[in-house]
């Protein structure tokens, strides 16, 4: 499947994969890295905005999934949402916000905000992109059984 890119930034690089079978292709930032912070109601946490220079186009019925790298865990960072969704019909920059674990900030101001994990032209992400069967909602008053049932959090054990 060709996937066409826009170039925004002069830096940007085309995602390519590491090795030969690899499931994401690796997303490098055209940025060092922005501090800012967000409050949300009562709730105040701060994060690091990563751009990647380029706009995509994810062919239709099909999803950009973006995925922290494994080497996050040395970090106090997280992906902001977790797993990055970019839609078919969206055509803007993409960029990534991680979180900082709020224990890690002392001061709203950056008295001792962490050092930025990444670096401009550092590897900080990987795409995957996967096709999306469309489906059609309906409400029905049964389901079909089985085994599982109705069991949830832990009900395959520990």
């Amino acid at each position: 499947m060709i996937v066409k890119f826009k170039k925004l930034h002069e830096d940007a690089v085309l995602p390519s994969y590491a090795n030969f079978g690899d499931a994401g292709a690796d997303l490098v930032t055209v940025t060092d890295g922005q501090y800012a912070r967000s409050v949300e109601g009562e709730d105040l946490w701060y994060y690091i905005e990563y751009k990647l220079g380029f706009a995509v186009e994810i062919p239709d019925f099909h999803v950009g999934l973006i995925f922290p790298r494994s080497s996050i865990s040395k970090s106090s960072l997280s992906l902001a949402n977790a797993i990055a969704v970019i839609d078919s019909s969206f055509r803007g920059e993409v960029s990534l916000r991680f979180k900082i674990d709020y224990g890690t900030v002392m001061d709203a101001y950056g008295l001792d905000l962490p050092p930025a994990r990444y670096k401009k032209g550092d590897k900080i992400a990987q795409l995957i992109i996967v096709p999306i069967p469309a489906f059609c909602p309906i409400w029905s008053d049964e389901l079909s059984v089985t085994a599982r049932g109705t069991k949830g959090w832990g009900s395959s054990g520990t």
